[in-house]
């Protein structure tokens, strides 16, 4: 493993600790070093390396937002009124316990935010808190009527470098059935 200032690089041992830490991160070492081929010392070295090189920055634990009461997730578009106040308008949004994720975008929107509340009503509560806050032009709620994906993982398959097995064709080529 070898890291610059510009992107770590990771040979496949360190990808598969990574993955089995997405997976699971309170297994044991000695587990994730089964599964990878190293002692349990050597797999805490290198988890300590991507600590370090602030790739993994933190361990959470999952949790359904429904079964602890939060029933709606919306996306709320914040357009401002001018490029001056997204810091501070970034800085009120990260106050409010309700927004899980503030994104500066390009579009329509300058931030887009993801929101659980307990329901319509502390929905709306939030949207006026948002509106309220100087800078801000208008508001457009998104409310989610259901979730068929949603990932707290990052892919480590898509450049092609790390594989678990699958052979990857490329897109040109296809898999004849037979009989055709």
């Amino acid at each position: 493993m070898k890291f610059s200032r510009v992107a770590p690089e990771f040979d496949a041992t360190d990808r598969a600790i990574l993955e089995l830490l997405q997976e699971d991160c309170k297994q044991a070492l000695s587990a994730i070093g089964q599964k990878v081929g190293l002692k349990a010392p050597a797999v805490l070295e290198r988890i300590h390396k991507f600590e370090e090189a602030g790739v993994v920055v933190g361990y959470v634990a999952l949790l359904d937002a429904r079964r602890l009461g939060k029933d709606v997730t919306a996306f709320i578009g914040v357009t401002t009124e001018q490029a001056g106040v997204i810091a501070g308008l970034e800085r009120q949004v990260a106050a409010l316990v309700d927004v899980l994720e503030c994104h500066h975008v390009t579009g329509a929107h300058t931030l887009m935010l993801k929101v659980k509340t307990v329901n319509t009503e502390t929905l709306e509560e939030l949207i006026e808190s948002i509106r309220s806050f100087d800078g801000v032009a208008r508001t457009e709620t998104m409310v989610v009527l259901s979730t068929h994906t949603e990932r707290s993982r990052i892919s480590l398959h898509d450049s092609g470098e790390f594989e678990t097995g699958q052979t990857r064709r490329s897109s040109g080529q296809r898999r004849r059935r037979s009989g055709s």
